[in-house]
């Protein structure tokens, strides 16, 4: 049996669209021009119970429609949708028990409460037991080290402080499916490791399925063994993790800090992307890395230097086009 299941899921829009200025908006109140709009297009997606699955893809692709349909927000406009054994937009108070959505660039938590006081809402909300709500509490309070911030204002805390209650919320009535979207965005790099640490720690010890979408490529090769890529709508990868980056991701980006002005000549094979006396941000191939930044760092004076990954959208577009790392 599987935790989620869909066949052939689809999610269409109608939009109203009309010309500019006065003569279009008269023009519409008679003859109204609509399009349509497939933002997930015949979607089949099994997740195993206990499963932490990537779901990635760049702006647009149909994530958040996605995950909006898994939990009951939006219905889908045909196909087959199932979480576990549940029909999502039915909204029944049994299923909205067993899952728990937490989405980066929307807040569960009300500003004006203390955290504190929002997690004792939730706990009548959700009906959890007191014992199991003070075990909970605990536990994830201490995962994240966070007992400072239980008696203060949501509003007074920082970016990173409140997705921590976030998730601590979320989680506090033993949800068997948590949808992730985004939660790590515009945090730092201690707060999402941090963040990281924790649902590693809540998958493995309470063997929560976990859905998780993000434009952090670290995120995703961290946590997920599995990843789906999502390109127009549809389903265009389904598998190993590592796999994917190995096929897919073939160049790296390196960015350039000179102590001085210079004359930086790109590397034979490398791509430059900026440019100027000062810094210069170019991609190399994997496999010439080490050779390249042994030479730069031999033959000019630096400030700095670092090293990124190839940007997610790049090898989805790949991917979609059907290229290889070959």
């Amino acid at each position: 049996m599987y935790v989620i299941h869909t066949k052939g899921l689809t999610k269409s829009y109608r939009r109203f669209e009309k010309e500019e200025g006065l003569r279009g908006s008269i023009r519409s109140l008679f003859h109204r021009q609509f399009v349509v709009k497939t933002a997930v297009r015949d979607f089949d997606l099994q997740v195993k119970e206990g499963e932490f699955v990537g779901l990635i893809g760049p702006n647009g692709a149909g994530k958040t429609t996605l995950v909006k349909m898994l939990t009951g927000i939006i219905a889908p406009t045909s196909g087959e949708i199932a979480v576990l054994g549940y029909y999502p937009n039915k909204l029944e108070n049994a299923f909205k028990k067993q899952y728990a959505v937490v989405m980066g660039q929307k807040s569960q938590l009300i500003f004006d409460l203390t955290a504190a006081d929002t997690f004792l809402l939730f706990k009548e909300m959700y009906e959890i037991p007191k014992e199991v709500y003070r075990r909970n509490l605990e536990l994830f309070i201490d995962l994240f080290g966070a007992r400072e911030y239980l008696n203060m204002q949501v509003r007074t805390l920082s970016l990173g402080e409140r997705m921590k209650m976030e998730l601590v919320t979320a989680l506090l009535h033993n949800p068997k499916v948590l949808f992730l979207d985004e939660p790590t965005i515009g945090l730092d790099a201690p707060a999402q490791r941090q963040i990281r640490a924790f649902l590693k720690e809540v998958n493995q010890r309470n063997g929560t399925t976990i859905l998780l979408t993000s434009h952090y490529m670290e995120d995703v090769r961290s946590l997920c063994p599995r990843s789906v890529v999502v390109g127009q709508g549809q389903k265009v990868y389904d598998g190993s993790t590592e796999a994917l980056f190995n096929a897919y991701q073939t160049h790296k980006k390196i960015t350039v800090l000179f102590a001085g002005e210079s004359h930086f000549a790109v590397p034979v094979g490398c791509t430059m992307i900026e440019q100027s006396p000062h810094k210069a941000v170019f991609t190399v191939p994997k496999e010439q890395g080490g050779a390249v930044l042994e030479r730069i760092m031999g033959e000019y004076p630096l400030n700095d230097i670092s090293i990124e990954e190839e940007d997610m959208g790049v090898i989805v577009e790949k991917i979609y086009q059907g290229e290889t790392g070959a």
